[in-house]
């Protein structure tokens, strides 16, 4: 240590160079790449320490509406000045332990109770990862930038306004063929849709609510229906039928075109409804499902901050309500359902396995389940996605990356 070396008091002027010095040699590197897809996981090492040094790393990141999420670990260098936060644990921070893309899953809102938000496909997700001395808020030694993208090289984004469908079509690079899958979320997400797309998908995705859902007054499946003729025409599409990726409001909707709509031959139902929830559906303006509604007045507040919707929907064993129910067991084509036991928006869980039930009834062996201890309601292809709606992160980041690779190995849509 020169400061040492020439005997100089601790703040000296020659001391603060040193310290310059040494924090100009320190290297934070990200492999493979520093740019790499939005599901790709990257090795973050850091060089040029002192022998045991102990730093914080940090990961920081703004989602579209501004919002920040960050995360932080505090590492001990080996003997060698180095770091690899795949084999070195964290001794505090956001996770403890040995936790390779723990800087990305622990990430949380600096304003609580905020969700990560990821729409648009075009701009990649940036995250800022950091070395600061000691623990805390100590001075930044290196920093390097992770651009991860939704979109693959030679993957194609068409905006679709063709009949009645509104969505965005994602299509492969190659002539094909490619299996067709429709997505369809509350919301249009891109997020899922251009992922699947890199794999190999030609995906058209469609939310639920396209205007404001207050101005939703019923579910037309013959919008859907649409939707999957247009993908079954596809030049693209080798596959005689669709396969149909479903979360939340969308999973009710999902089924209902397995049960009444030709062309489907397997559905992901993640965190859904076994019934029609809030909107009656129709097709070819004929009513097939009445809505089951929810009581306000029975609102119980759960966690403090969510409301778990399962306390206040009316009873779906009331006669009333018997022809909300989807008769999913007309469905020719697979299911795979998911559910998460944390899910604190409603009891999917419950949902699953009675829709397990009524296949079994039915003599029906045509579904595969999974229930994911520890995880929330919102499980989506993002390595590292901030949690919110109910789940433990270390879990529900687990399970976002077993869900992932189960939709595209065994779901039926390949």
């Amino acid at each position: 240590n020169l400061c040492l070396l020439v005997q100089e008091p601790v703040h000296s002027p020659l001391c603060w160079i040193c310290t310059l010095l040494m924090s100009s040699q320190v290297r934070l590197k990200l492999l493979p790449s520093a740019r790499c897809l939005f599901d790709d996981p990257i090795q973050v090492k850091v060089a040029g320490l002192r022998s045991r040094q102990v730093v914080t790393m940090r990961a920081r990141s703004t989602d579209e509406r501004g919002m920040v999420f960050s995360s932080l670990g505090t590492y001990r260098a080996d003997g060698n000045g180095e770091i690899d936060v795949d084999k070195d644990p964290s001794l505090s921070g956001s996770y403890i332990g040995v936790e390779p893309m723990g800087l990305l899953w622990s990430m949380k809102p600096d304003i609580l109770h905020k969700r990560f938000q990821k729409t648009n496909s075009l701009n990649p997700h940036v995250v800022r990862f950091s070395v600061h001395e000691e623990e805390g808020e100590g001075r930044m030694l290196a920093e390097e930038t992770n651009e991860r993208l939704l979109i693959g090289d030679g993957v194609s984004r068409i905006p679709v306004k063709e009949g009645n469908i509104r969505g965005v079509l994602f299509t492969p690079p190659g002539k094909g063929p490619f299996p067709a899958v429709l997505n369809i979320g509350t919301l249009i997400s891109e997020k899922r849709a251009s992922l699947l797309s890199n794999k190999g998908f030609v995906v058209l995705t469609v939310g639920v609510y396209n205007d404001k859902p207050a101005n939703v007054k019923e579910i037309h499946l013959d919008y859907y229906e649409e939707a999957v003729d247009f993908l079954r025409r596809h030049p693209k599409v080798g596959s005689k039928g669709v396969g149909v990726i479903s979360q939340s409001k969308g999973g009710d909707v999902a089924l209902s075109l397995a049960a009444f709509v030709p062309g489907v031959e397997a559905v992901v139902w993640i965190n859904g409804w076994q019934r029609q929830c809030c909107l009656s559906s129709f097709l070819q303006k004929h009513k097939i499902l009445s809505a089951l509604m929810f009581d306000t007045n029975k609102v119980i507040r759960t966690r403090v901050w969510r409301l778990h919707c399962e306390v206040y929907v009316d009873d779906p064993r009331a006669e009333e309500n018997k022809g909300s129910l989807v008769p999913i067991e007309r469905a020719k084509g697979r299911f795979l359902f998911v559910a998460s036991e944390d899910d604190l928006n409603w009891d999917s869980k419950t949902y699953m396995d009675m829709m397990v039930e009524r296949l079994k009834h039915h003599g029906k062996d045509n579904f595969e389940r999974w229930c994911y201890s520890g995880a929330g309601h919102y499980l989506e292809p993002i390595v590292g996605k901030p949690v919110q709606w109910g789940g433990e992160p270390k879990s529900h980041a687990a399970a976002e990356v077993h869900l992932w690779k189960k939709i595209r190995s065994s779901s039926g849509l390949t």
